[in-house]
């Protein structure tokens, strides 16, 4: 389990650097901007929460901050679709940050519904 905690947080970790990589190259455009902003808030969230779930000292506060990062990578991917829907970006360099987000919120969320299961302390 540690392990795997371990290459989450490495993997939450590298996605945000990602993000952090594509607001850079997003162009000085106004909308552009408003949504770097977004997506880089809650792109570099994820991991930043993901690891604050691992030290969690309840079942019940680690639920909480899972929900957390669902939330934030949920948003997440609305920005990137947005980002491509507007014609701000080419889908296809969009396509690698789409599937490890979807990835994630799958761990995520079996994650949530793991700690569900896990009687109170």
């Amino acid at each position: 389990m540690f392990e795997f905690r371990e290459e989450l947080k490495s993997r939450t970790k590298n996605f945000a650097l990602r993000i952090i990589r594509l607001c850079q190259s997003l162009p000085q455009t106004p909308e552009a901007q408003i949504i770097k902003k977004q997506l880089l808030r809650s792109g570099t969230s994820i991991g930043s929460n993901y690891r604050a779930s691992c030290r969690a000292r309840s079942n019940a506060e680690f639920f909480s901050k899972i929900c957390i990062v669902i939330e934030e990578t949920d948003e997440t991917m609305f920005w990137l679709e947005l980002l491509q829907e507007a014609g701000i970006v080419k889908a296809e360099l969009l396509t690698d940050l789409y599937q490890e987000n979807e990835e994630i919120l799958k761990v995520m969320v079996k994650a949530r519904e793991h700690s569900k299961k896990i009687k109170p302390e």
